[in-house]
């Protein structure tokens, strides 16, 4: 039976270098995550410290919508963090 030809694999050369875009920004968005959690954080300890306080504190003035602005805060949170990337 006839031997088959022995095929010779090319030389791997590797693939030319993809330029890089320039980052002007300065690294991205790093505020983004910290703000997140610092106003996360921030409403979590305002709705925490009215029921703790029994709405004394953080301002007793505003009374149950202490409520509503530490859930501001984590929606803020929430809106921030669409900006990450």
């Amino acid at each position: 039976m006839p031997k088959s030809r022995i095929r010779k694999k090319d030389d791997y050369t590797p693939p030319p270098a993809k330029k890089t875009e320039l980052d002007l920004g300065g690294g991205g968005r790093r505020w983004v995550a910290p703000l997140m959690l610092g106003l996360f954080g921030i409403g979590l300890a305002w709705i925490v410290l009215f029921y703790v306080t029994k709405s004394e504190l953080p301002v007793e003035a505003f009374g149950n919508w202490n409520i509503v602005v530490g859930f501001g805060f984590i929606a803020g949170g929430f809106v921030v963090s669409t900006q990450w990337k």
